[in-house]
Protein backbone atom coordinates (compact mmCIF):
# COMPACT_ATOMS: atom_id res chain seq x y z
CA UNK A 1 0.00 0.00 0.00
CA UNK A 2 1.16 3.56 -0.07
CA UNK A 3 0.23 6.70 2.28
CA UNK A 4 1.71 9.18 -0.78
CA UNK A 5 -0.12 11.84 -0.38
CA UNK A 6 -0.86 11.68 3.22
CA UNK A 7 0.76 13.52 5.97
CA UNK A 8 1.31 11.92 9.61
CA UNK A 9 1.95 13.78 12.56
CA UNK A 10 3.94 11.22 15.56
CA UNK A 11 4.11 11.90 18.95
CA UNK A 12 7.37 11.03 20.77
CA UNK A 13 9.12 10.09 17.40
CA UNK A 14 12.68 10.99 18.02
CA UNK A 15 13.33 7.49 19.73
CA UNK A 16 11.39 4.03 20.47
CA UNK A 17 8.49 3.00 19.41
CA UNK A 18 7.67 6.55 17.68
CA UNK A 19 10.40 6.62 15.53
CA UNK A 20 9.98 3.02 14.74
CA UNK A 21 6.41 3.99 13.52
CA UNK A 22 7.72 7.37 11.76
CA UNK A 23 10.46 5.70 9.94
CA UNK A 24 7.05 3.10 8.52
CA UNK A 25 5.27 6.13 8.27
CA UNK A 26 8.05 7.54 5.88
CA UNK A 27 8.52 4.17 3.83
CA UNK A 28 4.88 4.22 2.68
CA UNK A 29 5.30 7.57 1.01
CA UNK A 30 3.77 9.87 3.56
CA UNK A 31 4.92 12.97 4.81
CA UNK A 32 5.41 13.71 8.78
CA UNK A 33 5.53 15.53 11.44
CA UNK A 34 8.33 14.49 14.26
CA UNK A 35 7.70 15.36 17.55
CA UNK A 36 10.32 14.59 20.92
CA UNK A 37 12.50 15.74 23.23
CA UNK A 38 16.37 15.48 22.72
CA UNK A 39 19.48 16.96 21.84
CA UNK A 40 18.70 19.39 18.89
CA UNK A 41 21.44 18.46 16.68
CA UNK A 42 20.77 15.04 16.76
CA UNK A 43 16.91 15.68 16.28
CA UNK A 44 17.94 17.57 12.82
CA UNK A 45 20.09 14.88 11.59
CA UNK A 46 17.56 12.41 12.46
CA UNK A 47 14.92 14.53 10.09
CA UNK A 48 16.72 15.59 7.46
CA UNK A 49 18.15 11.67 7.42
CA UNK A 50 14.69 10.83 7.14
CA UNK A 51 13.91 13.25 4.26
CA UNK A 52 16.14 11.94 2.17
CA UNK A 53 16.11 8.54 2.64
CA UNK A 54 12.50 7.95 2.03
CA UNK A 55 12.21 11.23 -0.15
CA UNK A 56 9.20 12.36 1.68
CA UNK A 57 9.02 16.05 3.40
CA UNK A 58 9.84 15.79 7.29
CA UNK A 59 9.10 18.24 10.24
CA UNK A 60 9.95 18.72 13.96
CA UNK A 61 7.94 20.54 16.65
CA UNK A 62 9.14 20.21 20.05
CA UNK A 63 5.73 20.86 21.82
CA UNK A 64 5.41 19.91 24.84
CA UNK A 65 2.57 17.68 24.93
CA UNK A 66 1.73 18.55 28.73
CA UNK A 67 0.23 21.96 27.96
CA UNK A 68 -2.59 21.70 25.59
CA UNK A 69 -2.31 24.87 24.23
CA UNK A 70 0.84 23.27 22.34
CA UNK A 71 -1.04 20.41 21.22
CA UNK A 72 -3.60 22.73 19.65
CA UNK A 73 -0.03 24.34 17.75
CA UNK A 74 1.47 21.19 16.48
CA UNK A 75 -1.99 20.24 15.00
CA UNK A 76 -1.90 23.44 13.46
CA UNK A 77 1.40 23.63 12.59
CA UNK A 78 1.20 20.23 10.75
CA UNK A 79 -1.83 21.18 9.09
CA UNK A 80 0.00 24.29 7.72
CA UNK A 81 3.43 23.38 7.54
CA UNK A 82 2.55 20.24 5.20
CA UNK A 83 -1.14 21.14 3.85
CA UNK A 84 -3.15 18.31 6.13
CA UNK A 85 -3.36 16.31 8.91
CA UNK A 86 -4.53 12.40 7.89
CA UNK A 87 -2.69 10.31 10.02
CA UNK A 88 -2.36 10.97 13.85
CA UNK A 89 -0.16 8.65 15.98
CA UNK A 90 -0.34 9.42 19.87
CA UNK A 91 2.74 7.55 20.84
CA UNK A 92 4.34 9.78 23.59
CA UNK A 93 4.54 8.30 27.14
CA UNK A 94 6.10 8.43 30.30
CA UNK A 95 6.79 5.94 33.31
CA UNK A 96 6.97 6.22 37.01
CA UNK A 97 7.17 3.41 39.74
CA UNK A 98 6.08 3.40 42.64
CA UNK A 99 2.91 2.09 45.42
CA UNK A 100 0.02 3.95 45.32
CA UNK A 101 0.14 5.07 49.12
CA UNK A 102 4.04 6.58 48.42
CA UNK A 103 2.92 7.77 44.74
CA UNK A 104 4.53 11.39 44.08
CA UNK A 105 1.53 13.48 43.19
CA UNK A 106 3.25 15.50 40.78
CA UNK A 107 3.98 12.43 38.94
CA UNK A 108 0.79 11.08 38.89
CA UNK A 109 -0.12 14.87 37.13
CA UNK A 110 2.72 14.38 34.60
CA UNK A 111 1.62 11.05 33.74
CA UNK A 112 -2.21 12.00 33.17
CA UNK A 113 -1.30 14.94 31.54
CA UNK A 114 1.16 13.18 28.66
CA UNK A 115 -0.13 9.86 28.68
CA UNK A 116 -4.04 10.50 28.27
CA UNK A 117 -4.88 13.91 28.22
CA UNK A 118 -2.46 14.45 25.46
CA UNK A 119 -4.75 11.80 23.49
CA UNK A 120 -7.69 13.70 24.28
CA UNK A 121 -6.22 17.07 22.92
CA UNK A 122 -4.75 15.29 19.72
CA UNK A 123 -8.02 13.62 18.86
CA UNK A 124 -9.62 16.90 19.52
CA UNK A 125 -7.98 18.86 17.10
CA UNK A 126 -7.26 16.64 14.84
CA UNK A 127 -10.90 15.01 14.12
CA UNK A 128 -11.97 18.72 12.82
CA UNK A 129 -9.56 18.71 9.54
CA UNK A 130 -10.13 14.68 9.29
CA UNK A 131 -13.90 15.06 8.92
CA UNK A 132 -13.47 17.97 6.82
CA UNK A 133 -11.51 15.61 4.39
CA UNK A 134 -13.92 12.42 5.06
CA UNK A 135 -10.65 10.00 5.73
CA UNK A 136 -8.33 9.91 9.12
CA UNK A 137 -6.52 7.77 10.88
CA UNK A 138 -5.78 8.28 14.52
CA UNK A 139 -3.83 5.23 16.45
CA UNK A 140 -3.38 5.29 20.03
CA UNK A 141 -0.31 3.86 21.61
CA UNK A 142 -1.97 2.13 24.46
CA UNK A 143 -0.07 -0.94 26.37
CA UNK A 144 -1.07 -4.12 27.92
CA UNK A 145 -1.79 -1.94 30.95
CA UNK A 146 -4.44 -0.38 29.32
CA UNK A 147 -6.20 -4.07 29.72
CA UNK A 148 -4.59 -5.57 32.87
CA UNK A 149 -2.18 -4.18 35.33
CA UNK A 150 0.64 -4.34 36.88
CA UNK A 151 1.77 -3.01 40.62
CA UNK A 152 3.33 0.02 41.29
CA UNK A 153 1.96 1.66 37.87
CA UNK A 154 -1.17 3.22 39.58
CA UNK A 155 -0.96 6.26 36.74
CA UNK A 156 0.51 5.10 33.59
CA UNK A 157 -2.42 1.66 34.38
CA UNK A 158 -5.13 4.35 34.84
CA UNK A 159 -3.61 6.52 32.17
CA UNK A 160 -3.51 4.05 29.76
CA UNK A 161 -7.11 2.06 30.69
CA UNK A 162 -8.19 6.08 30.36
CA UNK A 163 -6.67 5.62 26.49
CA UNK A 164 -8.82 2.61 25.71
CA UNK A 165 -11.80 3.86 26.81
CA UNK A 166 -10.81 7.56 25.27
CA UNK A 167 -10.44 5.60 21.95
CA UNK A 168 -13.33 3.55 21.85
CA UNK A 169 -15.61 6.93 22.29
CA UNK A 170 -13.83 8.79 19.62
CA UNK A 171 -14.57 5.58 16.96
CA UNK A 172 -17.85 5.99 17.80
CA UNK A 173 -17.99 9.19 17.40
CA UNK A 174 -16.68 9.34 13.89
CA UNK A 175 -17.87 5.78 12.63
CA UNK A 176 -19.44 7.44 9.57
CA UNK A 177 -17.20 10.42 8.64
CA UNK A 178 -13.94 8.33 7.06
CA UNK A 179 -12.21 8.17 10.66
CA UNK A 180 -11.20 4.88 12.40
CA UNK A 181 -9.71 5.27 15.82
CA UNK A 182 -7.81 2.56 17.79
CA UNK A 183 -5.53 1.78 20.35
CA UNK A 184 -2.61 -0.69 19.83
CA UNK A 185 -1.77 -2.32 23.65
CA UNK A 186 2.01 -3.44 23.16
CA UNK A 187 3.24 -5.77 26.01
CA UNK A 188 6.94 -5.97 26.68
CA UNK A 189 8.99 -3.83 23.85
CA UNK A 190 13.13 -4.30 23.23
CA UNK A 191 13.67 -0.29 22.91
CA UNK A 192 16.76 1.85 24.08
CA UNK A 193 14.71 2.26 27.80
CA UNK A 194 13.98 -0.92 28.00
CA UNK A 195 17.59 -2.36 27.13
CA UNK A 196 19.19 0.27 29.84
CA UNK A 197 16.93 -1.67 32.79
CA UNK A 198 17.77 -4.56 31.09
CA UNK A 199 21.39 -4.06 31.74
CA UNK A 200 20.31 -2.30 35.08
CA UNK A 201 19.30 -5.57 36.18
CA UNK A 202 21.91 -7.79 34.81
CA UNK A 203 24.34 -5.68 36.67
CA UNK A 204 22.51 -5.55 40.40
CA UNK A 205 21.86 -9.45 40.08
CA UNK A 206 25.36 -10.20 38.60
CA UNK A 207 23.64 -12.25 35.70
CA UNK A 208 23.78 -11.36 32.21
CA UNK A 209 21.26 -9.35 29.47
CA UNK A 210 20.12 -12.39 28.50
CA UNK A 211 19.19 -14.00 31.33
CA UNK A 212 17.58 -10.76 32.61
CA UNK A 213 14.94 -10.48 29.28
CA UNK A 214 13.97 -14.02 29.98
CA UNK A 215 13.21 -13.47 33.51
CA UNK A 216 11.52 -10.11 32.75
CA UNK A 217 9.19 -11.70 29.95
CA UNK A 218 8.38 -14.96 32.35
CA UNK A 219 6.84 -12.20 34.68
CA UNK A 220 4.20 -11.26 32.18
CA UNK A 221 4.02 -12.89 28.48
CA UNK A 222 3.98 -16.29 27.77
CA UNK A 223 5.81 -15.83 24.94
CA UNK A 224 9.72 -14.92 26.27
CA UNK A 225 10.37 -12.66 23.25
CA UNK A 226 10.34 -8.77 22.70
CA UNK A 227 7.98 -7.61 20.55
CA UNK A 228 10.15 -4.63 18.23
CA UNK A 229 9.28 -1.20 17.06
CA UNK A 230 9.15 -2.28 13.65
CA UNK A 231 6.09 -4.83 14.70
CA UNK A 232 4.69 -2.10 16.10
CA UNK A 233 5.32 0.44 12.88
CA UNK A 234 3.69 -2.91 10.70
CA UNK A 235 0.39 -2.80 12.50
CA UNK A 236 0.27 1.00 12.33
CA UNK A 237 0.36 0.80 8.42
CA UNK A 238 -2.24 -2.02 8.65
CA UNK A 239 -4.47 0.16 10.53
CA UNK A 240 -4.18 2.84 7.69
CA UNK A 241 -4.93 0.58 4.59
CA UNK A 242 -7.76 -0.12 3.07
CA UNK A 243 -7.80 -3.55 4.47
CA UNK A 244 -8.94 -2.03 8.08
CA UNK A 245 -11.30 0.61 7.00
CA UNK A 246 -14.14 -1.24 8.82
CA UNK A 247 -11.67 -2.12 12.28
CA UNK A 248 -12.44 1.09 14.92
CA UNK A 249 -12.58 1.40 18.44
CA UNK A 250 -10.58 -1.68 19.32
CA UNK A 251 -7.94 -2.03 21.53
CA UNK A 252 -5.40 -4.19 19.65
CA UNK A 253 -3.11 -6.41 21.41
CA UNK A 254 0.71 -7.24 20.57
CA UNK A 255 1.87 -8.70 23.26
CA UNK A 256 3.35 -12.08 23.68
CA UNK A 257 0.06 -13.50 25.04
CA UNK A 258 0.45 -10.94 28.23
CA UNK A 259 -3.30 -10.44 28.67
CA UNK A 260 -4.62 -13.92 27.09
CA UNK A 261 -3.95 -15.48 30.62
Amino acid sequence: MSLKGKVALVTGSTSGIGLGIARAMAAEGADLMLNGFGDAGEIEKLRAGLAKEFSVKVEYDGADLSKPDQVAAIIAKTQKDLGSLDILVNNAGIQYVAPVDEFPEAKWDAIIAINLSAVFYGMKYAIPGMKAKKWGRIINIASAHGIVASPQKVAYVAAKHGVVGATKVAAIETANDGITVNAICPGWVLTPLVEKQLEDRAKAAGTDVPTEEKKMLAETQPMLKFTKPEQIAALVVFLCSEGAATMTGQPISIDGGWVAH
